[in-house]
C-alpha cells in the first residue's frame, strides 16, 4: 500500500462506504465494484489486497441488508425461482474457486486491467438495463430441472466475475433472474443478495486458506470503517427498496462504473 492508513483515510473509507451500502439495500448488489476503486484509489492498497477486503466488506453489507430489505420486500416472493437460485449458487461457488488461484497468479498490471475491463462491461450492463422495461418475460420454459442446470451454467461465469473484483455479483444475477428466468425486479433483488451470500462467503474462504488477506492494524480499521458505513447504508437503502427509483440509479451508477473504469485504465498507463 502506497500511502499511510490514518484518520483522514477512515473517514473516507467511512464516507465513500455509506452510499455504496445503500445500494445493496435498493438494488440487491452489494456494492463492491463501486468500493473497489476506492479501496485502491481513495485509500491507497493495491489490487490484489484490495479485491479479498472488497469481499469481506461485501459479505457483511449483504448480511445486514437483507435482513432489512425483507422488511420492504418479502423473502416469500423468491420461492417459485428456487430452482435457478440453487443453480446459480451451485455454478458460482464452483468458479469462485477458480477465480481466486486465477487473482493469485495474474500481476498487478494485468490484475488492474482485468478489474478495468469488467467494471466498464458491468457499467454498461447497467445503462443497457436502465433503457429496457424490468418486467420481461421469462425467456426458458417452466420446469426445475432445465432452470437448475441453465442456472449452473450462468453461475459459473458470475462467480469468476466476484471472486475477481471481490464483488458480489447481484448486477449480473439481477438481470440474468429478469430477463432468463422472469423474476421482477425487486424479487431478483432478494434472490441475488441470498445468491450471493453463498459465492462471497466460498470466495473469501478460500482467499484466507491461500494467505491472501493482508495483514496489519490499519487494515483491519480500513475494513471496520467501510463495513460500519456500508451496514448503516444498507440499512436505509433495504428500507427504502419498495419505493426507490431504480432505473435512475443504474444510469447514474453505470455512469460512474464506466468512469471509474476508465481513470483505472489510464491511471495505471500513466505509470
Amino acid at each position: 500500500m502506497r500511502l499511510a492508513l490514518g484518520c483522514p483515510y477512515l473517514r473516507r473509507a467511512f464516507g465513500y462506504s455509506v452510499p455504496i451500502g445503500g445500494l445493496a439495500g435498493l438494488i440487491g448488489l452489494g456494492g463492491g465494484e463501486f468500493r473497489l476503486p476506492v479501496l485502491i484509489y481513495g485509500i491507497g492498497f493495491d489490487a490484489k489486497s484490495a479485491v479479498p477486503l472488497n469481499l469481506m466488506v461485501s459479505l457483511i453489507t449483504l448480511a445486514f441488508a437483507l435482513v432489512t430489505r425483507s422488511h420492504a420486500v418479502p423473502l416469500s416472493g423468491v420461492v417459485p425461482h428456487l430452482p435457478e437460485m440453487a443453480g446459480l449458487a451451485a455454478g458460482g461457488v464452483a468458479s469462485a474457486l477458480y477465480g481466486v488461484r486465477l487473482v493469485r497468479h495474474l500481476t498487478n498490471e494485468h490484475l488492474v486491467r482485468l478489474i478495468a475491463g469488467l467494471l466498464a462491461a458491468i457499467g454498461v450492463l447497467l445503462l443497457a438495463e436502465a433503457a429496457f422495461h424490468f418486467q420481461a418475460p421469462r425467456i426458458l420454459p417452466g420446469g426445475a430441472p432445465l432452470s437448475f442446470i441453465v442456472g449452473v451454467a450462468i453461475g459459473l461465469g458470475i462467480g469468476l466475475v466476484s471472486s475477481v473484483l471481490g464483488v458480489a455479483g447481484g448486477e449480473l444475477l439481477i438481470p440474468t433472474l429478469i430477463f432468463i428466468f422472469g423474476a421482477d425486479i425487486r424479487t431478483a433483488g432478494s434472490a441475488s443478495i441470498l445468491i450471493s451470500l453463498a459465492i462471497v462467503t466460498v470466495g473469501l474462504w478460500r482467499y484466507w486458506r491461500l494467505g491472501s488477506f493482508p495483514q496489519g492494524h490499519g487494515v483491519q480499521r480500513i475494513t471496520l470503517a467501510m463495513s460500519a458505513g456500508s451496514i448503516l447504508g444498507a440499512v436505509v437503502g433495504g428500507l427504502g427498496a419498495a419505493f426507490a427509483p431504480i432505473v435512475l440509479l443504474k444510469v447514474v451508477l453505470g455512469s460512474t462504473l464506466i468512469a471509474a473504469a476508465a481513470k483505472a485504465a489510464l491511471g495505471h498507463r500513466s505509470k
